[in-house]
């Protein structure tokens, strides 16, 4: 592969699903026999994308967006209806073994792991798969379980282990084979915001010393925040972002949140006339407020009301994120 190339090279790629219409009842299974009437639905629709070596983006997207499909096409577990992709210089549907050994998939909701036996039994079967070196085994997984806190986890059984220590051990797991490439499917699904957080930190460590490519999906908008640079946003198949996690915050946050209180009770004021009011109570209002009027209403608040604490924050980017979706499924 050229050095000079993307890691993760996307071009027009394409996936089209054909299901059966069926007519309800007798009758119309009976027609059905003659004449089959098919709906095509694309997953993903002329997706295109490039990822540079050691880059950890983030690829976001509703239920049902395209973000699962993708990133199965560049694993070679679909084929694509059209369009052309590369991975570290291979055509991932083309299956080749060195391909395989270069690149790892973790799907949140899905276990590698053999369930009644204990984790180093599951690594251990890995290494053999992927031809490991003992040594070279045994030294990638202390390194791993030091980073995720599970060295003594290891021969616990995988049913006995809590959600996130399981995840833990998928994520060391697929690294045992040290991939050049991550596609990661919401790896903190589920789990408690301990867990989630140690698995963050862990990703953000690893992935930067080994420079890891990671494409990464998560509804924990947390995750992406903490991890990425920048996103690629897909709804109903198609890409309609890609670029600077803050550029899209910058386009996008029309507000601000104003967070005011005063220890002996607000008066009665008209607090909708600055903005919406969030929350309320009788020492302290959450107001969002339009970013334009932002310095003229902070100005006029602390004029009038002699406040005792005084905050402005950006909107919480899921909110951002889930105006972006909600505005194009309106439209």
């Amino acid at each position: 592969m050229d050095n000079a190339s993307p890691a993760i090279h996307v071009r027009n790629l394409t996936k089209v699903y054909r299901t059966y219409q069926k007519e309800a009842g007798f009758w119309g299974a009976f027609k059905g026999l003659a004449h089959r009437r098919y709906k095509d639905t694309a997953a993903a629709k002329e997706v295109s994308f490039a990822v540079e070596e050691g880059e950890l983006v983030g690829f976001l997207g509703p239920n049902g967006a395209g973000k699962t499909t993708v990133l199965k096409m560049l694993s070679g577990l679909l084929y694509p209806t059209s369009g052309e992709a590369t991975v570290l210089g291979f055509t991932p549907w083309h299956r080749r073994n060195e391909f395989k050994r270069q690149f790892a998939l973790i799907l949140g909701q899905k276990n590698q792991l053999w369930w009644d036996l204990p984790a180093s039994e599951s690594l251990e079967l890995n290494r053999v798969i992927y031809g490991i070196a003992p040594a070279e085994a045994q030294k990638t997984i202390d390194e791993l379980t030091e980073l995720l806190d599970v060295k003594d986890k290891l021969d616990v059984m995988v049913r006995e282990l809590s959600l996130g220590e399981r995840m833990k051990m998928e994520l060391i797991a697929a690294l045992l084979h040290r991939p050049r490439v991550l596609f990661l499917d919401e790896p903190t699904i589920g789990l408690d915001v301990v867990s989630q957080k140690k698995v963050r930190e862990f990703l953000r460590e690893y992935t930067v010393r080994h420079r890891i490519t990671t494409l990464l999906t998560s509804h924990y908008m947390q995750d992406i925040e903490e991890l990425c640079e920048r996103v690629i946003i897909i709804d109903h198949g198609q890409v309609f972002f890609d670029g600077a996690l803050q550029d899209i915050i910058d386009r996008l946050a029309t507000h601000k949140i104003v967070t005011l209180s005063r220890r002996k009770g607000l008066p009665e004021t008209d607090f909708a006339s600055y903005g919406d009011v969030l929350e309320k109570s009788a020492t302290e209002v959450r107001l969002k407020v339009p970013r334009r009027q932002i310095v003229a209403a902070s100005r006029d608040l602390i004029a009038a009301l002699e406040v005792d604490d005084f905050t402005v924050e950006d909107v919480p980017i899921e909110d951002i994120i889930r105006e972006v979706f909600s505005s194009r499924q309106a439209a």
